[in-house]
C-alpha cells in the first residue's frame, strides 16, 4: 500500500477520519538492530497547518519549504522564529511537489508522480528550467558532490548536478533486511537522515554502505492535543551546519520543533 493517504488526497478524495491519520503514525524500528536514540526538544516554533511539508532545509538564517497536493503545492521562504510565509511560489496543477534541495545559486524540486523537476532562482524564486527523471520523486538532498534522491523504495538514487542523470545507487538497511518508504532526506555530518513514511522515525544512513547506522525515535513529538483532523506524519529535516541545530516538522503540523539527539537506549 504506496503512499495511500497521498493518494487520496492527490485524487480529492474525502478527508480521511482523524483515527485512520492516528493509526497512520507509527515506529517502524520496532525489530531495529541499529542503535535507536532519543530526543530532547531545545525549542519549539510556529508552523503553517495547513503546510503539507515535503522538502524543508535551512540556509541563512531561513527555513526553504517545498509544499505538497495539487492546486497547493508551493515553494516557500519562512521566517524560523515566527513561521511567516515570507516568500512563495505555487505550483500549478496538475503538479504535486515533492523535495527540495539547495544547489549552489538554484533551488531544485521534485514532483511525485509527473516525472519531472524544477529549477528556481535562489534569490527571487524565478523558475529557470525543468528537468527529467524516471519513477516517483519523493525526498531530496545533496552531499556537496551529489542530488540524492528517494522514490519510497529501499532504494536511494544519486544524481549528477549538472545532467539529473543517477550515477550510482545506494539499496539502505537494517540488518540486512531492506529499509523501504524513504521520504524526505537531508545530509548531515557525513550522514543522510531520512524519514521514513508512516513513522515516527527517521533512519541515519551511512552513504558508503546503506547501512542503518542509528534510529531516531520522535514518538509523542506531536502532542495529540495539537492533532486535528488534517494532521499528518512526521516529514521534514533541516540542519543548521553554523549553529549545528536540527530541525524536524511534519505535513499539516503547527509547529516546527527544534531537537538534540540524545544518547541510545
Amino acid at each position: 500500500m504506496r503512499r495511500r493517504l497521498d493518494f487520496l488526497l492527490y485524487f480529492g478524495a474525502a478527508a480521511l477520519s482523524a483515527s485512520a491519520l492516528g493509526g497512520a503514525r507509527q515506529t517502524g524500528n520496532a525489530t531495529a538492530e541499529a542503535p535507536v536514540e532519543n530526543y530532547a526538544v531545545v525549542h519549539i516554533y510556529p508552523h503553517d497547518p495547513g503546510a503539507f511539508t515535503q522538502g524543508l532545509l535551512y540556509s541563512d538564517g531561513y527555513l526553504y519549504e517545498s509544499t505538497g497536493l495539487v492546486g497547493q503545492s508551493s515553494l516557500r521562504k519562512v521566517e524560523l522564529e515566527s513561521g511567516r510565509v515570507l516568500q512563495k511560489i505555487d505550483v500549478p496543477s496538475p503538479y504535486f511537489a515533492e523535495g527540495l534541495a539547495g544547489w549552489r545559486n538554484r533551488f531544485v524540486q521534485l514532483t511525485w508522480v509527473s516525472h519531472v523537476g524544477f529549477l528556481y532562482d535562489r534569490s527571487t524564486f524565478r523558475k529557470q528550467s525543468e528537468f527529467h527523471y524516471s519513477g516517483e520523486g519523493w525526498g531530496l538532498t545533496h552531499d556537496g558532490r551529489h542530488l540524492i534522491m528517494s522514490n519510497g523504495s529501499d532504494t536511494l538514487r544519486f544524481l549528477n548536478a549538472g545532467t539529473f542523470r543517477t550515477v550510482r545507487r545506494l539499496q539502505v538497511s537494517d540488518g540486512g533486511r531492506p529499509v523501504s518508504n524513504l521520504n524526505e532526506l537531508e545530509y548531515i555530518n557525513g550522514e543522510i537522515f531520512a524519514n521514513v513514511w508512516q513513522t515516527d522515525s527517521i533512519a541515519r544512513i551511512s552513504p558508503e554502505t546503506g547501512r542503518v547506522n542509528a534510529w531516531i525515535d520522535l514518538t509523542g513529538l506531536l502532542a495529540a492535543s495539537d492533532c486535528t483532523p488534517g494532521t499528518d506524519v512526521l516529514n521534514g529535516i533541516a540542519y543548521d551546519a553554523k549553529n549545528d541545530r536540527l530541525f524536524v516538522t511534519g505535513k499539516r503540523w503547527p509547529k516546527l520543533f527544534e531537537i538534540k539527539v540524545v544518547k541510545s537506549r
